[in-house]
């Protein structure tokens, strides 16, 4: 039973992690907090470095390197990573068209959408949706 109900911070045998905040460190000052709170919040809004510079109070290039510096990777990669975790959501709750979520959260395109999940999760965004979609019971 203790077996059973053990959850783990960190996956083991080098799986993928879930969460944003499991695989990525904290930022450590205010203006990084709140460009990462502002991609957190929106996935699918416009998050280019200029526009997440403005949210912050820097300019485009202070906050790539402390950006960098905090969280170990560069704005544009915390922002795709935060937008697969999002697809992966959304993916396994539910039967929105992939085009269609690719669009609402920000690549795009649905092939943009695949390239970035494959990048990042390993399969198809369709693959992952057939194995991880919760089952449903109808009446």
């Amino acid at each position: 039973m203790a077996r059973e109900l053990v959850m783990f911070l960190r996956r083991p045998g080098g799986q993928s992690q879930f969460s944003v905040p499991l695989w990525s460190a904290q930022p450590a000052t205010d203006p990084v907090r709140a460009a990462v709170s502002s991609v957190q919040a929106d996935p699918g809004a416009r998050h280019t470095i200029a526009d997440l510079a403005g949210r912050s109070g820097l300019s485009a290039r202070h906050l790539q390197r402390r950006f960098t510096a905090e969280l170990g990777v560069p704005p544009a990669a915390y922002v795709e990573r935060v937008r697969i975790e999002a697809a992966r959501r959304a993916l396994a709750e539910g039967d929105e068209p992939v085009e269609t979520l690719a669009r609402r959260l920000g690549f795009g395109t649905g092939e943009t959408l695949r390239r970035a999940f494959h990048r990042h999760v390993g399969v198809a965004p369709s693959d992952y949706r057939d194995r991880f979609r919760g089952t449903r019971e109808y009446a």
